[in-house]
């Protein structure tokens, strides 16, 4: 029976589901034995007295965060398997527990450039590899689009430093941004800074700014004001993958190795993001009706009943600020609202369907392969497996 040693904040969702992920390996593949040492006391003793720890208890691997500090090579030529999450930044000597942290901003782009957000900021971390690769892959994006970025203290911060919640400075940056802005935080935590900041500074979420997340902690994004939107990861997988290269290793060895990636997964929307950037009016009124309304069985008729237009002017509007034509963006809405509800529920497929108020629920499978690229069962199927 294997004993490993566990180096993850319990307190974080993130960590939580990462745990959930190595318990389903170890429960599959012979029950392991788990030894938890608490952050304080890791920092106070470091790397050389966690392999001390490790020796002295027999530890057969390690999962956990750790510092980028010298010494790591200590515990391979002690030939204890370690896999680190990138706590700050990756090791090259051993695996990491990684993100596709560049895609994960991207998506976040392109669900803010699809709303028809002109400016755009972002808010993290820029010497934490997580935070400035979503930064970098969100930037990427935006600038492909023709636009560009805002970050806070950007300027003025040396990359050593860290951006954190200063409620004046953060304030002041908010202040001064262009309105209406698409703001992605680095993280859940940094979000609810950000509406907290907002709030205190009587700016507008999600009219003047809207705010996303990433990690999708529920727990963070139900107490901010307004509900925040996140990212949510593949972070379960992530664990159970975790468990199943540390046990590899521990039977054949540390000198074959990879990382392992945790993957975006899909935009869960809140209120914090849950408006589309327009100074037209009319359009903004059938907009809210649409995401208000999405669980209905909406027509094209219903939303024109909603403006003073007719429908030939309130298509012909519609096109022509969002990209789609009335019908097709209810259409995409929907299988967007389906694809959340495939990872959050245990619905079928088909009942998911007919409470979203698809029609024609025998060709959904096709309807959804049209934008996905995959049925709803193999969506499910690649996240939740």
């Amino acid at each position: 029976m294997y004993k490993i040693i566990l180096l993850i904040d319990f307190a974080e969702e993130y960590s939580k589901d990462l745990l959930r992920g190595i318990a389903k390996y170890s429960k599959e593949n012979g029950q392991w034995i788990f030894c938890r040492m608490p952050l304080f006391q890791r920092e106070t003793i470091g790397l050389d007295g966690i392999l001390e720890w490790a020796k002295e208890w027999g530890a057969n691997g390690i999962i956990g965060q750790l510092y980028n500090e010298p010494g790591i090579e200590k515990f391979i030529e002690a030939g204890i398997p370690v896999i680190a999450q990138d706590f700050k930044e990756r090791f090259e000597e051993i695996p990491n527990i990684t993100g596709a942290h560049k895609e994960a901003g991207i998506m976040g782009a392109d669900y803010f450039l699809k709303k028809g957000f002109k400016n755009f900021a972002f808010y993290g971390f820029k010497d934490i590899v997580w935070s400035r690769e979503r930064a970098e892959g969100f930037e990427e994006k935006v600038v492909k689009s023709g636009h560009k970025v805002h970050y806070f203290e950007h300027a003025m911060a040396r990359s050593s430093e860290v951006w954190y919640y200063k409620p004046s400075s953060l304030s002041q940056w908010l202040k001064s941004l262009p309105k209406p802005i698409a703001l992605m935080a680095c993280d859940d935590n940094q979000g609810q800074h950000i509406t907290e900041a907002c709030r205190h500074s009587g700016i507008r979420i999600p009219q003047e700014v809207s705010v996303l997340g990433v990690d999708n902690d529920e727990m963070i994004c139900s107490f901010s004001d307004p509900p925040l939107s996140s990212i949510g990861q593949d972070t379960e997988k992530g664990g159970y993958d975790a468990a199943k290269l540390l046990h590899q290793m521990m039977e054949n060895g540390t000198s074959v190795h990879y990382d392992i990636i945790v993957k975006p997964t899909q935009v869960i929307t809140r209120q914090s993001t849950d408006i589309y950037s327009t100074n037209d009016k009319h359009i903004a009124t059938s907009l809210m009706y649409i995401h208000q309304n999405i669980d209905k069985k909406l027509q094209v008729d219903d939303i024109v009943r909603q403006v003073p237009l007719s429908r030939r002017a309130l298509e012909k509007r519609f096109l022509a600020m969002t990209g789609y034509p009335v019908y097709k963006y209810i259409f995409n809405l929907r299988i967007e609202k389906l694809s959340q509800k495939l990872l959050e529920t245990d619905l079928s497929v088909f009942e998911i369907a007919f409470e979203l108020g698809f029609s024609d629920t025998k060709n959904i499978a096709r309807q959804f392969k049209q934008i996905k690229g995959c049925t709803p069962s193999e969506y499910r199927n690649q996240f939740l497996a």
